[in-house]
């Protein structure tokens, strides 16, 4: 998969943005619960009141505080209150002064709460000061020396360490709201702007979140599409750069399969790369940070969450991953079975096997629909068995906080809080749990690209390609040339040497499996020969790039090749610019007129898919027509006649002379009578050179040759001959 990496370098900016608005993305769901917890803690149960930090307090209240606090706290209050009249008024204070003057004041608020109330605790300290009930206590406190008021405030501090921090808060909050009623301020007023202030920003935050996941999904569709397209294109030119000896590792369905369905899986999982599997670490660890900040006492129901999600997944893959490296063989077979179905269609029928091949395709099908159905049911298994995962948790959390509730250590806001923040950690492994179900088939399907992409090429270009010898322009020359097949263990041909000049036709003729199609393949490199060598204008084929050695040649295979357009596309396949008259004229040489004249559409009659509305003969004529109208320097007709009648042959091969007279033009044949009047009839018998010469010459000194006269022409045109 990481091979395939470099294929991103395009996407790099789009990619760097999608990390940037992950975090935002994270930050604003993980911002959610806090706020929640804001709204049910403060809003709701606090009336809107945040900490012990007052915003004004009255100055007599103020030095009741003042008895309960140390010098250095004193100091820093007196540092960021001013007076104003009667009021002492909070001065603009960063988050951490905030927070110390919040300890500071915890304890003072505590103890002048429960000084000033009618309690039996209070009644008891005035008793025990010797007080009476209408006495004021704090003027007693404030009279007394400084080292009395210490001990005593020591007595009354040992019995709030005992407390929460929880409580203590709770009791703050209370006197700071008492102080704001004494006041005059509306506590339900107060309430009512922050809820609804919270509120905004809650939905504000969703709104950049929802915005930027949008973004975020947009930006991850383009970079995978964009990725595959340049996956695509470059199997695509390494599949087209292949030879024969490259195509003989890959059935054709199997190449087709990974450049599209493989390159689909991948495409996939690039998508769900970025949209889960970069943020689901993000919202996990920011989940983790901000759990520990509301409350690590149950940190422990969340390592337990995680490991037993992480069970359940090894258990899973260890189940599913053999499936999925079988998932894409099986596509592959069941591709290949499909194509040799509806490529032997009429064979099929004309032999009554439709059965054994409806058994082969179900076999397939079959073998294919009940890994996939394993596969999915590993996937339908696994989201309940998550979402009960997540439930019991939700339960244990609850069932574990109702105690810290009850014992003042947490409040109900923490708890639902804490509740989010875990069901986020949670899902940030269930997300990744969902995507590695994707990860195996798409590791598959990446090994298998990259299987293509790193298939070494056996016949490559050189760097510089080399310039015909103009002296020998217009010849081919096999110097000792033998040949084997990749892994063969025997040669195919073996020693072939022979020249063939401008403006000559060289025949090739031999039996069945004689190597005369295999030799011609060498000329374009549709292979390289073992030993020796071809010289193309006198340079080795070799030293030619394979364009400029292409660019000489006008193939015609023996079975005509067309594709799926026009008559007047096919034409001029390889030579777009070749104006229409000499696309007629290629035309009419290769007795193609007749046929092209019957349609109303002329040359813009339409050709199926492989030729399938033509005949095999027209499809010769065309695929001759083609050759011709590229003007090349070299012809190579691969058994090319063979579909055409002996009349159609004949003229063919007459008006061919016009075209030929100044370049070199090689014939493989089977019929001795279309290469009768050949300049040099070259006879091949298992893989070797038995005869060079003209038909006559060789009738009477190659024996090979005259078998082959003897079963295709009678006494009489012998004798004639």
């Amino acid at each position: 998969m990481f091979k395939l990496a470099k294929y991103l370098k395009k996407s790099l900016i789009p990619i760097i943005a999608i990390i940037f608005m992950l975090f935002i993305q994270a930050y604003c769901d993980l911002s959610l619960p806090g706020l929640t917890s804001k709204i049910v803690n403060v809003g709701i149960q606090q009336g809107g009141i945040e900490d012990a930090v007052a915003d004004q307090i009255r100055v007599d209240e103020m030095n009741k505080l003042y008895l309960f606090m140390s010098e250095e706290d004193k100091s820093l209050v007196e540092a960021n209150y001013e007076q104003d009249k009667d009021l002492l008024k909070l001065e603009q204070i960063d988050a951490s002064t905030r927070e110390q003057l919040n300890t500071v004041f915890g304890k003072p608020m505590l103890i002048t709460m429960a000084l000033s109330n009618d309690t039996d605790q209070a009644a008891a300290i005035k008793e025990k000061l010797g007080l009476t009930k209408d006495e004021d206590i704090f003027a007693f406190l404030s009279q007394l020396p400084k080292q009395q008021l210490d001990v005593m405030l020591d007595s009354m501090s040992s019995n709030i360490e005992n407390m929460s921090d929880s409580i203590i808060t709770q009791s703050s909050i209370a006197y700071v709201k008492a102080e704001y009623v004494a006041q005059g301020i509306d506590i339900e007023h107060l309430q009512q702007v922050y809820i609804l202030m919270a509120g905004l920003k809650m939905l504000a935050f969703a709104l950049l979140g929802m915005i930027v996941s949008i973004l975020v999904t947009f930006l991850s569709c383009k970079v995978a599409a964009t990725f595959s397209s340049e996956l695509r294109e470059c199997v695509y030119k390494k599949v087209i750069s292949f030879s024969s000896s490259e195509f003989d590792k890959f059935s054709t369905a199997s190449l087709i399969t990974r450049n599209t369905n493989d390159i689909q899986q991948v495409q996939l999982f690039m998508t769900m790369l970025f949209r889960i599997v970069l943020y689901a670490p993000i919202l996990g660890i920011g989940g983790i940070l901000k759990v520990l900040k509301t409350n690590t006492s149950m940190s422990w129901i969340i390592v337990l969450a995680v490991g037993i999600i992480l069970l359940v997944v090894l258990i899973l893959m260890q189940i599913a991953m053999p499936r999925f490296k079988l998932l894409q063989t099986l596509i592959d077979k069941l591709n290949l079975v499909t194509r040799e179905i509806l490529t032997g269609i009429t064979v099929i029928r004309a032999f009554s096997t439709q059965k054994h091949e409806e058994e082969r395709f179900e076999d397939a099908n079959a073998r294919l629909a009940k890994t996939n159905l394993f596969v999915n049911r590993c996937m339908t298994f696994m989201l309940p068995l998550m979402m009960l995962i997540m439930n019991v948790i939700t339960l244990l959390i609850v069932y574990v906080g109702a105690y810290g509730i009850d014992k003042g250590a947490m409040q109900v806001g923490d708890l639902m809080a804490f509740i989010q923040y875990t069901m986020q950690i949670i899902m940030s492994f269930l997300m990744l749990t969902m995507v590695s179900i994707m990860i195996p088939r798409a590791s598959v399907s990446a090994v298998r690209i990259n299987e293509v992409l790193d298939t070494p090429l056996i016949i490559k270009d050189p760097e510089v390609s080399m310039k015909e010898t103009q002296t020998l322009k217009g010849s081919i020359e096999f110097n000792h040339v033998s040949f084997a097949y990749p892994d063969a263990r025997e040669n195919v041909l073996s020693d072939i040497s022979f020249k063939a000049s401008k403006g000559e036709t060289t025949a090739i003729i031999g039996s069945t499996g004689s190597g005369k199609s295999t030799l011609i393949n060498l000329i374009p490199r549709f292979f390289d020969v073992t030993e020796g060598e071809i010289l193309v204008d006198g340079v080795n084929v070799k030293d030619y790039t394979q364009h400029d050695l292409h660019q000489k040649i006008g193939y015609v295979p023996q079975k005509g090749v067309l594709f799926s357009g026009t008559i007047d596309s096919n034409i001029r396949y390889g030579c777009d610019h070749v104006p229409e008259s000499e696309i007629e004229n290629a035309a009419t040489i290769a007795q193609a007129m007749e046929f092209i004249n019957e349609k109303p559409e002329k040359f813009k009659a339409e050709i199926s898919q492989g030729g399938s509305n033509v005949s095999g003969g027209q499809k010769q004529r065309l695929s001759i027509a083609r050759a011709i109208a590229r003007k090349p320097e070299i012809f190579i007709f691969d058994d090319s006649f063979s579909a055409l009648d002996y009349k159609t042959d004949v003229i063919l091969r007459k008006a061919l002379k016009a075209v030929t007279s100044e370049v070199v033009t090689l014939i493989v044949a089977q019929r001795i009578s279309t290469i009768l009047h050949a300049d040099q009839i070259i006879v091949l018998d298992e893989g070797k050179v038995v005869g060079i010469g003209t038909h006559k010459e060789l009738l009477n000194n190659c024996e090979v040759y005259m078998q082959i006269a003897i079963s295709q022409l009678s006494k009489e045109e012998l004798a004639n001959e």
